[in-house]
């Protein structure tokens, strides 16, 4: 099984041309399925970039949505729009509904959009304030403090999901492969080659995510896991733990990359 890992593509930058220069890339990857760790587009349009994506290429899509894929619309709304899609496609496959998905005989994969939610730094310090505050309809508008219980719920939402699906994944393979947009760790939420400060560190790790994956594996410590995420544009990897590594992905705007390809067996 070859997999080829992408994140932060904001195909919105792009002109068609160059969309399809990017689709071609990923189809002469040779994976057998794409990883996509989020931001993909924006509300208006990130169905329309996933079903011309799913056109592109002749493999499964494994995909979960990051802050901008809200931008201009309504958590609620574009959630339910791609359950509908989802449904209805025999390739796009949104891991918030996937559960776990058998990737090769050792290797399963599962996945949450997950959030930025707060637990790590000073969010009651911090001056960042971010289009999401005012693009995102659940977001827009709301004083501090019901701000951080927004965001907080949405982490929560994420890290509850991991705790139903791990148990599964861990029966069925060796090796979990983690796909999320939001960095769990502080010491993957790179940013100019460090991770970032208290300042953005609110806004760009979940804590919640990041307390159960790493709990979960201090208990099975014959397993491995392998967290791909993206969010922060700065790129790195970190060992959390002797079996559990997170790599996250650089991008940059109008210059959607592959990252990697893996191949596990």
């Amino acid at each position: 099984m070859k997999a080829v890992w992408i994140n932060d593509i904001h195909l919105e930058f792009l002109e068609d041309v160059e969309v399809q220069d990017f689709f071609g890339r990923l189809r002469n990857s040779g994976a057998d399925c794409v990883l996509l760790a989020g931001d993909i587009a924006q509300a208006q349009t990130v169905e329309d970039y996933l079903v011309r994506m799913e056109h592109a290429l002749e493999c499964p899509i494994y995909f979960v949505l990051g802050n901008h894929d809200f931008y201009h619309g309504s958590i609620a709304k574009v959630r339910s729009r791609i359950t509908s899609l989802t449904a209805g496609s025999c390739r796009l496959r949104w891991m918030n509904a996937a559960h776990v998905v058998q990737l090769a005989e050792g290797t399963v994969l599962i996945g949450h959009d997950g959030w930025s939610d707060g637990g790590y730094g000073d969010f009651h310090g911090s001056h960042v304030k971010l289009n999401d505050f005012l693009l995102i309809k659940e977001l827009a508008g709301l004083c501090r403090n019901d701000l951080l219980k927004a965001i907080c719920a949405l982490g929560a939402e994420a890290a509850a999901h991991f705790r139903n699906v791990l148990p599964e994944a861990l029966s069925r393979a060796d090796h979990v492969v983690v796909l999320t947009h939001v960095s769990p760790f502080i010491q993957s939420c790179w940013h100019d080659g460090r991770p970032s400060n208290s300042d953005w560190l609110p806004f760009f790790a979940c804590k919640a995510v990041g307390d159960v994956l790493k709990d979960t594996m201090q208990e099975h410590p014959t397993k491995r896991m392998t967290v791909l995420c993206g969010h922060t544009h700065g790129g790195g990897s970190a060992d959390i733990l002797p079996n559990l590594v997170v790599h996250t992905g650089p991008a940059e705007y109008g210059h959607p990359i592959i990252q990697k390809v893996f191949e596990w067996h």
